[in-house]
């Protein structure tokens, strides 16, 4: 029997604590399918299985900005309110870098749809900047920690020249493209500092793997504006880094399973079409190879890891795990 004056907690209708960190898991799933169809051109693979799951993921992430933007609608400070935990504020940057991509995936359909989604991304993605800007000026000192989600907010913009080149907006492209290489690399300055001084905390490291992110996006736009040398060279920065990840495997997932095992999944999907793009452009062997064996782990590795996220979603744990605010 409830204690007289206690008032049941409330229960979250549909939707209302739907949690940001469902977004980075659907980056990962779109990357993989831009992997597959770079990997149309290396390998001759059907061009019906890349475009056939595009067309999946575009719905899966579509119904789930939907479901997000029911949270928000209800009470609009709940976006706020998410970019104050490390989760909320990935998630958050995760979604408006997924409207970025789902220009990407429309180029080859509709150029006029594509160039307005990329409009609207990046319109998206700066106000998300701006507001993220405002929770670390406001927020505790904690909270401006830089950490390799910061990637997410400040360097997600490198997903720009990929839909605004092939659709003739150069300058846009270039301009991003320059300006996101400043912008990466205040953040690995300042993260390899941090390294070095302190251990992050088991639940948070595997955030380390974003850091593979930056140089394999900066080298698939390399190659949209034909300097395969510097995208040769982004490759084997990659490369190292990902070898560090991998020889470090069990340092990042000691804490076991959580919503932020998505961030293995968008990184070595762009890896992995970086390494089958040069693998075309120069012919090299070794990028061929690197990408096939990439291509088999990152197909077997990401949708399993989406799955789990979106699992934990539909069974109503993400939210609470990841302090999801409510509507």
């Amino acid at each position: 029997m409830r204690p007289p004056g206690l008032k049941p907690a409330p229960r979250p209708g549909l939707f209302r604590q739907t949690p940001p960190a469902i977004f980075p898991a659907l980056f990962g799933l779109f990357g993989l399918g831009l992997a597959w169809r770079q990997a149309v051109m290396t390998f001759g693979v059907p061009s019906a299985i890349p475009e056939t799951y595009l067309g999946a993921v575009s719905l899966l992430f579509l119904f789930c900005v939907l479901a997000y933007g029911a949270k928000a609608a209800r009470r609009p400070a709940v976006v706020v309110e998410d970019m104050r935990t490390l989760p909320g504020r990935a998630g958050v940057s995760a979604l408006s870098i997924g409207v970025l991509l789902l220009a990407v995936v429309l180029v080859p359909y509709d150029r006029g749809a594509a160039r307005g989604l990329l409009y609207l991304g990046l319109a998206l993605h700066g106000l998300i900047a701006v507001l993220f800007i405002g929770v670390l000026a406001t927020g505790p000192s904690e909270q401006r920690m830089v950490t390799p989600a910061w990637h997410l907010t400040f360097v997600g913009f490198v997903l720009v020249p990929l839909s605004a080149l092939p659709l003739g907006l150069y300058d846009l492209g270039l301009w991003v493209f320059y300006a996101m290489w400043l912008a990466a690399g205040a953040i690995y300055a300042v993260s390899l500092r941090q390294l070095v001084q302190r251990d992050p905390p088991p639940p948070l490291r595997p955030l380390l793997a974003i850091h593979l992110a930056p140089p394999s996006v900066l080298g698939m736009v390399a190659l949209l504006l034909e300097q395969v040398s510097l995208a040769a060279w982004l490759a084997g920065f990659a490369a190292l880094i990902l070898a560090a990840l991998v020889l470090n495997a069990r340092y990042l997932t000691v804490a076991g399973f959580s919503a932020l095992w998505s961030a293995f999944t968008f990184p070595s999907a762009a890896l992995t079409a970086l390494c089958l793009g040069l693998a075309g452009a120069t012919g090299w062997g070794v990028f061929r190879l690197a990408g096939a064996v990439l291509l088999v782990v990152v197909t077997f590795m990401i949708p399993l890891i989406a799955y789990k996220v979106l699992q934990a979603w539909a069974r109503g744990v993400l939210g609470p795990k990841t302090n999801a605010a409510i509507a």
